[in-house]
């Protein structure tokens, strides 16, 4: 994950998962409504979990 994506995952979570598929997105804009924390925590682990399955 690259330094301009974690940035845009704690800035705007929802658009830095965007290209993930519609389930990430979903789950990601439900976990950002709930709290900004959540929805961080969750682009982040989403970013993360789909750089690590390519290595």
């Amino acid at each position: 994950m690259g330094c301009l994506r974690a940035i845009v995952c704690i800035l705007l979570p929802p658009l830095a998962v965007a290209d993930k598929g519609c389930g990430a997105v979903l789950v990601v804009t439900f976990l950002w409504c709930l709290g900004i924390v959540p929805g961080i925590i969750g682009a982040l682990v989403v970013c993360y979990q789909e750089e690590r399955l390519y290595r």
